[in-house]
């Protein structure tokens, strides 16, 4: 399994450790552009576009090992031994993963509400609508934005969305590899298997109190595969709780910071 070449962002040069951030499903490293520049005072913050996403290249295969293979090379190609690993969302499966496979790499994991479980599948209606939307047709991305309404009636879930739009010529082409994420659904809403795996080191699982990504199975998955981690709970944030409540978020990870 080869590792693909990230296209990667660096925030800072403090000398606290490495801190690397990891998106969700659709976005792209831009996502933590807000809380890497607060954090890059104190720590180089490494933020990649993972496969398939941003400006990284594109693969057939999109696997949590294959994803964290990137990362693991990542790493090694940026001369980093060991790093703090954060994540959200599909990010947070990979932080995850990094942590299980490559304990050796990792310091310490932050996950943002998500759970090493296998959650139901959601994801047909928008990849659906995604596929359909006729980009050679489109005017401009507010058209795009009103074509999507129907299928999708969350504005900020679109406008998530709308930013991977881009212009090519006379038409628009979306910046993800659409089909082949797609196709990764299946293994993207899963977790592998850890077999006797455990990370050690510490964890904190930060999720949305008005989010059900974290339930009671998922927490206790996380404390079975992640002995050490604590949980904090953000009031009034769903599952894009960084986004929600980003002063409680950055907080937290400081304070995580402060102690790994």
């Amino acid at each position: 399994m080869a590792a693909l070449q990230l296209r990667l962002r660096r925030y800072g040069s403090g000398e606290g450790l490495p801190l690397v951030l990891l998106h969700g499903l659709f976005g792209a490293g831009m996502n933590w552009h807000g809380i890497a520049r607060r954090l890059e005072r104190k720590h180089p913050v490494l933020v990649p576009d993972l496969r398939n996403h941003g400006d990284s290249p594109h693969a057939a295969q999109m696997t949590y090992p294959a994803i964290a293979a990137d990362v693991a090379a990542l790493l090694q190609r940026e001369g980093i031994a060991r790093a703090i690993v954060a994540g959200h969302s599909m990010g947070g499966k990979t932080a995850m993963w990094l942590a299980l496979a490559h304990p050796e790499r990792v310091e310490g994991v932050v996950v943002a509400d998500m759970a090493p479980v296998r959650y139901p599948s959601g994801f047909e209606t928008l990849v659906d609508a995604l596929q359909t939307l006729p980009l050679a047709d489109i005017a401009d991305r507010a058209d795009a934005d009103r074509r999507l309404a129907e299928a999708i009636p969350e504005p900020a879930v679109r406008g998530y969305l709308l930013q991977n739009l881009r212009r090519r010529g006379d038409s628009w082409c979306w910046r993800f590899n659409l089909s082949g994420i797609a196709g990764a659904i299946p293994d993207l809403l899963d977790f592998p298997d850890p077999g006797q795996r455990q990370f050690s080191g510490p964890a904190l699982f930060i999720y949305g109190t008005a989010s059900s990504y974290v339930q009671a199975r998922g927490l206790e998955r996380i404390q079975t595969l992640f002995p050490l981690a604590r949980l904090r709970a953000l009031a009034n944030a769903g599952h894009w709780v960084y986004a929600d409540q980003p002063e409680a978020f950055a907080s937290a990870l400081e304070a995580f910071l402060a102690r790994a």
